[in-house]
C-alpha cells in the first residue's frame, strides 16, 4: 500500500513496485487484491521517491502472533499503524517479527515484516495492545519464506485455521 508523498491518504493505495517505480493497481486494498486472485489492472506509475508507504493491511480482521509451534495469542487488530508511525507511548520497546497475510483461499498470500511494540510498565496485555508496525513491503510466497522454512510456516497457519476459518487480510506473525 502506498499514496503520493504530497496526498494525505490514511490507506493508500495497493501497488506493485517494478525497479525505481510503484505502478498503482485497481483493488481497494490488499485484501481486495488477495481475493481477486492477486491479479488487478494497473493504474498510474509513480517515482519510488515521490511515495510514502503504508501499513500493507490497516483492518485486519485478526492478528495471531505465535511464539511456538503451537501457542499463539490474539493481538489487538486496531492497533495497526504505518511502519514509519510515531509510536505515543513513552519507553515502547519494538519486537520485530515475519508475518504472513492470509490470502483469498485461506492460505499464504504475502509476507511482511511486523514490529509489535511493547511498554513493560502498563499492566498485562495492555504493555503490547497499542502498536502493530506493519510493512512497507509485502512478498509473495514464490519470493521465498522469511524467518522459517515453508513447511514451519504452513504448520503455523494450519495451527490458526483448525476449528474457525480464516480471511483474507487476516495476520499471522510468528
Amino acid at each position: 500500500m502506498f499514496s503520493p508523498r504530497d496526498g494525505d491518504l490514511e490507506r493508500g493505495w495497493p501497488g506493485r513496485i517494478d525497479g525505481e517505480t510503484v505502478i498503482q493497481l485497481a483493488a481497494q486494498t490488499l485484501q481486495a487484491f488477495f481475493t481477486g486472485g492477486g491479479q488487478a489492472r494497473e493504474h498510474a506509475q509513480y517515482p519510488l521517491a515521490d511515495v510514502v508507504f503504508r501499513a500493507p493491511v490497516l483492518h485486519p480482521p485478526s492478528v495471531r502472533i505465535f511464539e511456538s509451534f503451537t501457542d499463539f495469542r490474539f493481538a489487538n487488530p486496531a492497533a495497526i499503524v504505518n511502519p514509519d508511525a510515531r509510536i505515543p507511548v513513552v519507553g515502547a520497546v519494538p519486537v520485530r517479527r515475519d508475518a504472513a497475510i492470509i490470502g483469498a483461499d485461506g492460505w499464504i498470500g504475502g509476507f511482511t515484516p511486523l514490529v509489535e511494540w511493547t511498554a513493560s510498565e502498563l499492566p498485562g496485555e495492555k504493555s503490547r495492545d497499542f502498536a502493530l508496525a506493519l510493512g512497507p513491503v509485502v512478498t509473495t510466497p514464490d519470493e521465498g519464506y522469511p524467518g522459517w522454512v515453508a513447511e514451519e510456516w504452513e504448520h503455523i497457519v494450519y495451527t490458526a485455521s483448525e476449528n474457525t476459518r480464516l480471511y483474507p487480510g487476516d495476520i499471522i506473525a510468528a
